[in-house]
């Protein structure tokens, strides 16, 4: 009777609960009102049958608030219906359902088929105030879905590329660039709609290692040793109980006396953990950093100058009870340098494989689920949310030479000379920062002494048929009369004008960035780039230091204070997406100057949306090392498979160690080739070899120059095959172009890991030293020293040929691969269709009226010929042509279609020279092309 009389109260009360029409149908979807959780109000919006918006607030309604990277006016034109039960409402449209609990406000996300996709498990808010802004932190995660692969948010430098069961920190720096885009291999992503610091996975923050028991060198409780030593000086030791020199006041902590120039630091003893449990552990590193646990090298050396830190993750089991040695040793390598050795305890986040994404501030939790057939439908569906990607111009296809820095203008015209003079394709030469008088950064004036005719160097660089691309910071010091203009409307960050921060420049200058979340301050710098240096000529824009990035090495909080407070609120709610407003100052102001130029920028951050601005990111002032150099394939495929097609990287590394430049100092003088010497150069050769296939191809950095003929003399190997890939790039031109007019037309991805392509294969998910470039090319950089082979895996389900010997490899194999200096391991699947041009000096040289189409048998294959005018907007009016390629591998027969479309200029007849690889003493067959269907038996 009791258990009865229990049951009908409890139903009673469900039935009250329930009483109030907890469920709204809108115009695009459904508003809920759920009975518990966190949320109050939750919209689930229908952008069209694939994407889904999840809008939630603690509060009784949603707040409006525009998307800084969405795309407006985005409406629903797909039918969706909803149904409602007593515990749950359902939204369906023809590719998924949507169903969320009334009582808890949880949601999940099926396909047609009713297979759970994704679904929620927890959601959080706490109120935050920060400068009478007020928002909260939240936080959502997610189940996910087993034996899944997870990509995307962005690019980061700790070699990490599948991030199923890992965590990032996203926030901007340099060599850091954070995308809120995740993309899975059961074909769905989420694009996390918030601008704040955020994080991935586990939230927690890094703990010192005082949450261990310590032990120094001789085993006594309470702190690790610390040995100091300076050459000259008496050796410092003290016991201390963290490493935490991480930014400008944490290093106060060392020795006053220790002199980071010439000295080195170790930490030894031992850790004693409470509990038996893999712990992460986050390295922040400057200097020559290396970290043994229990005995084992964990960290082997590795790099970073000194002002510029990285961060490298690892995991290690420690053993309840049981002590753990440990070990760092540092050389900082600078004035003042940085290290930090923090951990945390497993999280149940990563152990369970869900997904998380938390944020600092908001006003509310916004993100969109993506699905798609496959993993290219879900980067069409991101760019569905956040805009199309532009066609570069052609030009930018090419190779471009830049270093840190041309100090003048003849340095600069001699560079182009000097290519053109010994027949080395290059079609971009970079004039990096410091153009200008010391004094007066962010003027945008040239020093007249060493720059005296800015636009005759440009012209003279035209006649030369390059292109030049010219640095342009969002830094004004205050001398300037336009800092003034800024300022006197209120749109400079003033903090570190009040803090008098000086830079490093000469005696140092005092000055700050713009605000370039104020629409009117947008307009303002473009006006004032055109008015000085587009009127020069420049054809394009690099956007350096746009994380923003006012001061170096300063600590989070005080790193907000330099960048706000924004047009829009604190910094703390608007930090992530300075360069996508900074992206969007300089794309819409030169549209609206001149819309017959297609826009380029290259900026040192990202956001989601950038690549509507026709923009593509730079991995930042990476080292000249070998762990860099691997780290960048990840880092790059990362970052296109969170929706952004254009990247690169500077080949050979930004900051150099001083014994590379020692080493060429003392070839300069001698002539004589030492080991650093021959490190330098392989180390170089093996970048280029990588960056050759990427979707821009860019040489960059410090001393000893990038230049081709500076990194070793003709006829040296490796000038021999710097140049071979090089003008292998130009032979590929109509491949690759066809490639960059696939990103605006199909939403294309150029560069790709494998599991994109090879999805079925689960080997694929976790490879991330090797790539797709275009789904025609598998790229298997070397980035060993002194290394001549490599261990690859061919992908199940195709058959492989050596690009260079026409080899052929079954797939679903490991196999080592010879790598000789001269070459990186590169194959083609069978089916593959590539046509290859002639070598030229530059994109535009040749018309490509006589193109090898290399048809690679073993199964049908198709490939479409992009081609459009090359450098305005017209291919967005319909002036662009295409000739798709269609192989029959049975039939052995190759198809080539109706010419599609016009545009000015186009070629009416041309000249395909077909040849078969795979096929013993196959003829080439010559095809005179009219733009008519055309039959070509093999």
């Amino acid at each position: 009777m009791r258990r009865f009389s229990f049951f009908i109260l409890l139903l009673l009360v469900t039935t009250k609960l329930l009483a109030v029409d907890t469920v709204e149908t809108l115009q695009d979807g459904i508003k809920v009102h759920p009975k518990t959780g966190a949320a109050k109000t939750i919209e689930i919006n229908v952008v069209n049958s694939q994407i889904i918006r999840v809008q939630a607030s603690p509060e009784n309604t949603i707040p409006q608030v525009t998307s800084l990277c969405v795309v407006p006016g985005l409406k629903p034109t797909v039918p969706f219906k909803v149904t409602k039960t007593t515990s749950f409402a359902q939204l369906s449209t023809k590719d998924i359902t949507v169903k969320i609990s009334l009582i808890s406000g949880k949601i999940s996300f099926t396909d047609k088929s009713g297979k759970v996709l994704l679904q929620e498990a927890k959601r959080t808010f706490s109120p935050l105030t920060v400068e009478n802004d007020k928002g909260y932190t939240f936080q959502q995660v997610f189940s996910g879905t087993s034996g899944e692969a997870i990509y995307g948010l962005g690019q980061h430098q700790s070699d990490d590329f599948n991030y199923k069961h890992k965590s990032e920190d996203l926030f901007q720096y340099n060599t850091k660039v954070s995308v809120p885009f995740i993309m899975s291999t059961k074909n769905y992503g989420i694009l996390w709609d918030n601008y704040s610091q955020s994080k991935y996975g586990d939230p927690r923050d890094y703990k010192d290692l005082n949450q261990f028991s310590l032990f120094d060198k001789d085993g006594k409780e309470g702190a690790l040793t610390a040995t100091y030593t300076n050459k000259g000086s008496a050796t410092i030791v003290r016991q201390e109980s963290a490493i935490d020199y991480e930014n400008l006041t944490t290093v106060k902590k060392f020795p006053v006396d220790f002199n980071f120039n010439n000295g080195s630091v170790v930490w030894e003893g031992s850790i004693l953990s409470n509990n038996t449990d893999i712990y992460k552990f986050s390295l922040y590193y400057a200097g020559y950093t290396k970290v043994w646990l229990d005995g084992k090298l964990v960290v082997p050396e590795r790099w970073r100058t000194s002002w510029n830190p990285n961060t490298f993750r690892f995991s290690f089991p420690l053993t309840k009870g049981k002590r753990t040695k440990i070990r760092l040793e540092w050389k900082p390598d600078g004035g003042v340098s940085y290290v930090g050795l923090k951990a945390l305890s497993s999280s149940p986040i990563e152990k369970n494989g869900n997904i998380s994404f938390w944020s600092e501030m908001g006003d509310k939790m916004d993100y969109y689920f993506v699905s798609g057939k496959n993993m290219d439908e879900v980067i069409s569906g991101y760019r569905t949310l956040t805009g199309k990607a532009s066609i570069m111009p052609k030009w930018a296809m090419g190779f471009w030479q830049s270093r840190e820095r041309y100090k003048t203008q003849d340095e600069l015209l001699n560079v182009v000379s000097e290519y053109r003079k010994r027949r080395i394709p290059l079609d971009n030469i970079v004039l990096d920062w410091s153009y200008w008088p010391e004094n007066a950064w962010g003027s945008h004036q040239f020093d007249l002494k060493r720059f005296p005719d800015a636009k005759g160097m440009v012209d003279s660089v035209h006649k030369e048929n390059t292109n030049i691309m010219i640095s342009v910071w969002p830094k004004f010091y205050t001398t300037t009369a336009h800092f003034k203009q800024f300022n006197d409307k209120g749109w400079m960050y003033m903090q570190a004008v009040k803090d008098s921060i000086r830079d490093w420049i000469g005696s140092g200058y005092v000055g700050s960035f713009y605000d370039a979340y104020n629409p009117d301050a947008q307009k303002l710098f473009w006006k004032q780039m055109k008015d000085n240096l587009y009127v020069k000529g420049f054809d394009a824009w690099w956007m350096d230091a746009s994380e923003p990035n006012i001061r170096d090495c300063t600590d989070m909080e005080y790193r907000k204070k330099l960048c706000g407070p924004t047009a829009l609120g604190s910094s703390t709610k608007y930090f992530n997406a300075y360069a996508l407003m900074n992206a969007n100052a300089i794309y819409n102001g030169q549209r609206e100057a001149d819309n017959n130029k297609r826009v380029f920028l290259l900026t040192r951050s990202g956001f989601a949306g950038l690549q509507r601005y026709s923009t593509a990111t730079w991995s930042g002032d990476i080292a000249s090392r070998w762990e860099d150099l691997k780290a960048q394939i990840p880092a790059g495929l990362n970052f296109a498979m969170s929706g952004i097609p254009f990247w690169t990287m500077d080949i050979g590394g930004f900051c150099v160690e001083k014994r590379y430049g020692d080493s060429q100092l003392l070839f300069d003088k001698t002539g004589k080739e030492n080991e650093d010497l021959k490190e330098w150069r392989e180390l170089n050769l093996r970048w280029f070899q990588f960056g050759a296939f990427c979707p821009l191809f860019r040489s960059h950095g410090q001393f000893p120059y990038r230049e081709i003929y500076n990194l070793a003399p003709e006829g040296h190997p490796v000038y021999k095959s710097l140049v071979y890939y090089d003008e292998l790039r130009y032979r590929l031109m109509p491949y690759i172009y066809s490639l960059a007019g696939m990103a605006y037309h199909k939403d294309y991805t150029l560069m790709r890991s494998l599991a994109m392509d090879y999805t079925a294969d689960q080997q694929t998910y976790g490879i991330s030293d090797q790539f797709l470039f275009g789904s025609g090319l598998m790229v298997c950089p070397v980035y060993s020293y002194k290394a001549r082979s490599r261990e690859v895996y061919f992908p199940a389900g195709n058959r492989w040929y050596d690009f260079y010997s026409e080899k052929q490899i079954e797939g679903g194999q490991k196999l080592n691969i010879e790598a000789p200096l001269e070459r990186i391991p590169l194959f083609v699947p069978a089916g593959t269709i590539l046509p290859v041009g002639e070598v030229m000096q530059y994109s535009s040289e040749k018309k490509p009226d006589n193109i090898e189409i290399r048809v690679y048998k073993g199964k049908d294959g198709k490939f479409s010929l992009y081609e459009d005018e090359g450098n305005n907007y017209n291919y967005e009016k319909g002036a662009f042509s295409t000739i798709d390629f269609e192989y029959s591998n049975n039939k052995d027969i190759l198809v080539i279609n109706k010419r599609k479309g016009s545009f000015q200029g186009m070629l009416s007849n041309r000249t395909f020279r077909v040849v078969v690889i795979g096929k013993t003493n196959a003829a080439p067959k010559i095809v005179r092309y009219d733009g008519t269907k055309t039959i070509v038996r093999l």
